[in-house]
């Protein structure tokens, strides 16, 4: 299979694609997602198999406004329409309790509810528009991989695999959405992202509880990134507090690894003469556009033979930002 390269001005082609059951990658301002139509069980299966994604990790249902949620959606929680007014188009992904059998189980692994974007994208709302069907959009990635913020990282992991890649430039945000759970009387957050625990608890005025349990190996998570390994590159990750830098730098020399730093210029400035990632500057904005990208360029170099990535405090943005990077580090800090 050839895969093309598709743009703004293509998307009939890529609606007529979707329609008769194939994959197509998609952008968003967070990650670039794996499209199928979520009304095709057959199109779905094609996402698992593709991405080798664990068959009972529910996908999330992209729509192009809140209308398309109601013929699936079987209840609404009271705060939905504030949430919706404030957060929606954005990278929040909402959980509902479902009508019964609205949704195929290859979609909600077998759950009784489903997680529903409305994604901040302009040609990507255009095309879930026109096409008038929502798309299953896990990110467009092989499984446990990092996620795709280029059409180029897409084409790299899947190039003969997907039918087409609908470029739009890199993501602004550069991790996944936020995924608020709906579904009972709590809003409770299981997956961080760029709207943070703080910022919806002063939308809404309430607590937010973080679910941080560690779901069993018989148990279906609700939302995606709760149970599986992810992000993680071939290369090993390690992440190194502030403190650590010099100490890690020291201890890879003397076991002859060759080092990858993804950091911001503050750090990468002391250490030349290794191979770097470097932020555009220091900020947690920064960090978390370009951890994705990061872990991709140094994974893909020759000489590199270990990643050293920067940590950030675990509050607002920075819960989302080491969320990621600790499942791309198996958890590993460097100890001096």
């Amino acid at each position: 299979m050839e895969t093309k390269i598709f743009k703004a001005a293509d998307l009939p082609q890529v609606i007529d694609l979707l329609k008769s059951g194939e994959v197509v990658a998609f952008p968003t301002e967070t990650v670039y997602g794996l499209g199928a139509d979520a009304l095709l069980p057959a199109a779905v299966k094609q996402v698992f198999a593709v991405k080798g994604r664990p068959a009972d990790n529910p996908l999330i249902v992209h729509v192009s406004d809140f209308e398309m949620t109601k013929q699936f959606v079987e209840k609404y929680h009271p705060l939905t329409q504030q949430i919706i007014k404030e957060f929606w188009p954005g990278p929040l992904t909402l959980i509902f309790e479902l009508k019964k059998g609205a949704l195929n189980p290859v979609v909600t692994g077998g759950l009784s509810t489903a997680a529903f974007r409305m994604p901040d994208n302009k040609i990507t709302l255009k095309l879930i528009k026109e096409a008038g069907f929502p798309l299953v959009g896990p990110s467009a990635n092989t499984s446990g991989k990092p996620s795709p913020t280029t059409a180029e990282h897409v084409y790299h992991d899947l190039n003969g695999k997907i039918a087409g890649i609908l470029d739009d430039g890199a993501t602004q945000i550069g991790v996944e959405s936020t995924v608020l759970d709906l579904s009972g009387d709590v809003p409770t957050i299981l997956r961080p992202g760029a709207v943070t625990k703080e910022i919806l608890e002063d939308v809404l005025g309430i607590e937010v509880p973080l679910d941080a349990h560690l779901v069993k190996e018989t148990e279906t998570p609700k939302a995606p990134g709760m149970k599986y390994k992810h992000y993680s590159p071939d290369t090993p990750v390690y992440m190194v507090e502030n403190s650590d830098w010099s100490a890690a730098i020291d201890w890879a020399k003397s076991e002859n690894l060759r080092v990858g730093i993804l950091a911001g210029p503050a750090i990468s400035d002391k250490f030349t003469g290794l191979n770097h990632f470097i932020f555009e500057n220091d900020s947690i904005e920064a960090a978390t556009h370009g951890l994705f990208s990061g872990l991709r360029a140094l994974d893909q170099r020759e000489d590199v033979d270990i990643i050293f990535a920067n940590v950030f405090s675990e509050t607002d943005l920075g819960l989302a930002y080491m969320n990621r990077l600790k499942k791309a580090a198996g958890q590993k800090y460097f100890k001096k």
